[in-house]
């Protein structure tokens, strides 16, 4: 039994297609021209910005124990090595600052200069009135401008987390400016920033660097920094209780220097004691006191520029050419599909 169908193929014949947009040519001197015009005129207006990057590589863990302030703090009784704690934030966390306001605002008063001098302000300033933008964004921005209402219910006091709406527009536009990345192999950290201007660019990156190595060692450094104002404060205290009861003892052993009396040389034996108890709390906690600065010595990190931001020569974006020929592209692949089904029809 024959069990072969017949199957009607339709066969894609080029020549046919060739042929259609060949008799339509005059179509495509026109859509294209028009195309690569308009496209040259529309990106010549958008504002060309430069892109630089920055790389460091942060001390993970510092184990200073059998180094020199290890030897130090050894005199003291202390044992660094005893001491070591792991970090709750890791350097796979740090791109996530950009995120809080608090580490965004610190940007704002960073000072720029552009490399022309023309331009001398600080960065929040800069993204508020020195950006280029295409022309037909300003009358956009005239219109919002008469419709725009005083923002109202902020303190005079700048507050990172009650900003007015223009403050968090700029904060936006900030991290959209600024990309944080860890590589989870090595834990170096890259930092790339983007502005219209190639050394306030430069500029941006180097401040973002000192923020973040800043961030990273009040961090690591907080509970050791408390620690040390702590036995700061009890050593101080300390050291006044010792020298009153120095004074004490002093003026009562003056003023009865000539005196064979037990009772007076108890009472001398007794004072002494007392100052001696006093010295002794006074000495343990100056030796705490000089433990705790080697431990924030310890538990500051240090940091390697791997790569440091230099000021970029050629623009980042936007891509003129590609753009252009991009349009252009599908201009013509555009036209092509619109002749060729116009003649199914």
């Amino acid at each position: 039994m024959d069990m072969t169908e017949n199957k009607d193929i339709e066969v894609i014949d080029l020549r046919i297609i060739f042929k259609r947009l060949w008799d339509k040519r005059k179509l495509f001197y026109i859509v294209l021209p028009t195309v690569f015009i308009l496209s040259c005129l529309y990106i010549i207006c958008i504002p060309r910005s430069y892109t630089t990057t920055t790389k460091m590589a942060p001390e993970v863990e510092n184990v200073l124990g059998n180094g020199t302030l290890g030897d130090i703090a050894s005199t003291f009784g202390l044992n660094l090595n005893d001491m070591q704690t792991s970090d709750a934030i890791t350097p796979l966390l740090y791109p996530d600052l950009m995120e809080d306001n608090g580490f965004v605002a610190e940007l704002f008063n960073i000072p720029v200069k552009s490399i022309d001098g023309d331009i001398d302000t600080t960065y929040y300033q800069y993204l508020k009135k020195h950006q280029k933008h295409a022309w037909w964004k300003y009358p956009i921005a005239a219109i919002k401008n008469l419709f725009k209402k005083e923002d109202k219910g902020h303190s005079l006091q700048f507050n990172p987390y009650n900003l007015s709406k223009e403050q968090d527009k700029l904060a936006n536009l900030i991290r959209s400016k600024i990309t944080l990345s860890v590589d989870k192999k090595d834990g170096v950290i890259t930092i790339a920033t983007e502005a219209q201007d190639p050394f306030i660019c430069k500029t941006l990156a180097d401040s973002v660097r000192q923020k973040l190595q800043q961030f990273i060692t009040s961090y690591r450094t907080n509970k050791a920094r408390t620690d040390l104002e702590y036995y700061k404060k009890l050593t101080a205290e300390a050291k006044h209780i010792y020298e009153r009861a120095r004074q004490v003892y002093g003026s009562y052993s003056d003023a009865n220097a000539g005196v064979i009396l037990e009772s007076y040389r108890a009472k001398r034996n007794d004072l002494e004691n007392d100052m001696q108890l006093k010295y002794n709390t006074y000495t343990a906690l100056n030796n705490q006191l000089q433990a705790a600065k080697a431990k924030v010595q310890e538990r500051t990190p240090a940091f390697t520029v791997i790569k440091g931001a230099d000021v970029p020569v050629k623009p980042s974006k936007p891509k003129r050419v590609i753009f252009v020929l991009a349009m252009t592209f599908l201009a013509f692949i555009g036209t092509g599909l619109y002749i060729y089904f116009l003649h199914e029809k």
